[in-house]
């Protein structure tokens, strides 16, 4: 299984790394550490050297309750990230639903579009049609970054992330988008309680018959916090029990904060079911 983006094709035989730079001065984790240009560069530079396969860049944080930023304002912060980490020989993604955004990350030629709101904005799948080469994330969520955490009133969460993610792989597809392209993620910690989280986690097995690998994120959750009391700076262990966990359940791309800490695990992940010699490189051109 791969996934084809704009200059790379990801190599999913094994769970890949992405590694999260949050250009932003409110992220819920990390918020500020990276906020300048030339900060969140080196952070790109120490996440390709602690073995990160993918760089997810983003300018506007979704954590809930945070503001809503204009376009300029996101592009003054990614724009010139995006230009100097397109040059790291990494796969680049880009996190963001606005369309305007998008067309403009894919001018520079960025790997991935990751949408959390899974391109279902007017004006989102247009802007993919412009350009027939990059990778896209669509992810599950309900409303907004303000309105989530009240719209957790599920029946069956496993079944209705399923069918949401079902649906959104058919509008990509019928658009005329490679499913070689796509890739799915349940929206762990996106409009879902605690137990919600945990259910999903136990049974994400059952989204596996969607036929598309997994992007999950776990990473400083506030249900790891929820299960261990722990701070978000205190998550660490519990981020990568949580990846692990996930990747035992077919999850192929683990979106994380702490990029070594995570490969040094999925490396006894792989020595455990593959053997003990990785491929070198995650990606091809």
């Amino acid at each position: 299984m791969f996934w084809q983006t704009t200059r790379f094709q990801l190599d999913l035989s094994r769970p890949r790394v992405m590694g999260i730079v949050n250009v932003t001065p409110d992220s819920f984790s990390d918020g500020g550490q990276f906020a300048e240009t030339r900060a969140a560069l080196a952070h790109c530079e120490r996440l390709v050297l602690e073995g990160a396969d993918i760089l997810d860049i983003g300018g506007e944080s979704s954590r809930p309750g945070a503001k809503a930023l204009g376009v300029e304002d996101e592009w003054t912060r990614l724009g010139p990230v995006l230009q100097e980490a397109l040059k790291l020989g990494v796969v680049v993604s880009v996190d963001s639903f606005k369309p305007e955004i998008m067309r403009r990350s894919l001018a520079l030629g960025v790997d991935i579009i990751n949408d959390i709101q899974a391109f279902r904005l007017p004006g989102a799948l247009q802007a993919l049609l412009e350009h027939g080469r990059a990778g896209l994330c669509a992810m599950h969520m309900r409303g907004d970054s303000a309105t989530m955490q009240g719209l957790s009133d599920y029946e069956d969460v496993v079944q209705e992330v399923r069918g949401f993610l079902a649906q959104s792989l058919a509008t990509l597809s019928s658009a005329g988008i490679s499913p070689q392209r796509i890739v799915l993620d349940p929206g762990y910690g996106f409009a879902k309680t605690t137990p919600q989280n945990f259910e999903l986690l136990r049974r994400q097995t059952e989204l596996l018959d969607l036929g598309r690998p997994l992007l999950v994120g776990w990473s400083r959750k506030r249900a790891l916090g929820d299960a261990t009391g722990r701070a978000v700076d205190e998550r660490l262990i519990p981020s990568v029990a949580a990846a692990l966990l996930a990747a035992e359940r077919g999850a192929k791309i683990l979106r994380v904060h702490d990029v070594a800490a995570t490969v040094d695990a999925l490396k006894v992940f792989t020595a455990c079911h593959h053997g003990l010699a990785p491929p070198a490189n995650a990606a091809q051109n």
